[in-house]
């Protein structure tokens, strides 16, 4: 029988990242150099999360879709074989490069994954910003000029962003995250990523990264102008307030608000996943540690009851892929 499952987080360098993760959330991270991703759920080929507590500590993510896939997933669907989505917690000190992901339509021809995404923020410096999509009016002609002459940061619409905003990008919304933010990332599983314009930086290596401008202009949706905020209005639950940010047809996400402590009901038999943005919890009648802002826990779908045990002020999304 699985129980409620947390993870020993992967670390990435990024030249645009920092040491916030330490400060904010307790991350244990490398002592030296930048750290921009924390991976804390993931199935990749490469990077797949080992369980840190329990019967099954030292196993990782991908040995618990082989081996124990329908109790872990319940009706989610696989990504080619392994765990459909992919959480993350990025710390953007420096602004990321200009990018696009490739859109399903087009991924395969390219030589890569569709991913689509959503970003919540988690912590916002004064005047942070995202640029998403393109202003109103912007022509692919205008944006290869811009590419050209070195302005092509100019076709971005630019939004600014403070702590409990989201933005949804679906594949082929170009975009970048700017300086200044540290956010919860939501995701397909995939790490295709083309970027179209890097700020005339070097990367950690003191090269040039790599640019990737056909496959972005390929992939780039030339019709998406100036992408707003996820709204979403709140609604009542048990103990809590309850904003439903994402529902598309590869993930839910909602943000869930408990003012008191309580006790917080969660669908049964389903698969989803809790990461706590502030405030602490625990999952009722298990012995799962204490998740504090910054943790993740995987609930299995073969849990024939979830309960949610909040301390005052404590919020949370609830992730569930579809």
């Amino acid at each position: 029988m699985l129980y409620p499952l947390s993870f020993k987080p992967i670390f990435q360098p990024r030249v645009w990242g920092g040491r916030s993760l330490a400060r904010f959330y307790g991350k244990q991270l490398p002592e030296r150099g930048p750290i921009g991703e924390s991976w804390e759920i993931s199935d990749r080929p490469d990077a797949a999360n080992v369980i840190d507590h329990g019967p099954l500590a030292g196993k990782d993510l991908h040995w618990l879709v082989e081996n124990h896939r329908a109790d872990l997933l319940g009706d989610a669907r696989l990504a080619e074989g392994r765990f459909p989505l992919l959480l993350k917690l990025l710390d953007a000190q420096d602004k990321l490069s200009l990018q696009v992901h490739p859109p399903a339509a087009k991924a395969a021809e390219l030589q890569g994954e569709p991913k689509t995404e959503m970003w919540f923020i988690a912590e916002a410096a004064p005047g942070a910003e995202l640029y998403v999509g393109l202003k109103r009016g912007v022509t692919r002609a205008d944006f290869e000029r811009g590419l050209r002459d070195g302005s092509v940061a100019e076709c971005f619409h630019r939004v600014p962003v403070r702590a409990g905003d989201a933005m949804f990008l679906p594949s082929g919304r170009v975009h970048a995250i700017g300086a200044g933010l540290v956010i919860f990332e939501i995701q397909q599983n995939s790490d295709t990523t083309y970027r179209v314009f890097d700020w005339n930086r070097v990367g950690l290596d003191g090269q040039p990264r790599a640019l990737h401008v056909a496959q972005s202009l390929a992939s780039i949706d030339f019709d998406d102008f100036e992408p707003g905020l996820v709204g979403g209005e709140e609604t009542t639950g048990v103990n809590c307030r309850i904003r439903r940010l994402v529902r598309d047809p590869l993930f839910t996400v909602e943000l869930f608000r408990a003012a008191e402590k309580g006790v917080i009901p969660l669908p049964a038999r389903r698969m989803q996943i809790v990461g706590v943005v502030a405030g602490e919890a625990r999952v009722s009648g298990s012995d799962s540690p204490v998740l504090r802002a910054g943790d993740f826990c995987l609930l299995p779908a073969c849990l024939n009851k979830v309960e949610l045990g909040t301390a005052p002020n404590t919020q949370f999304l609830r992730i569930e892929a579809n």
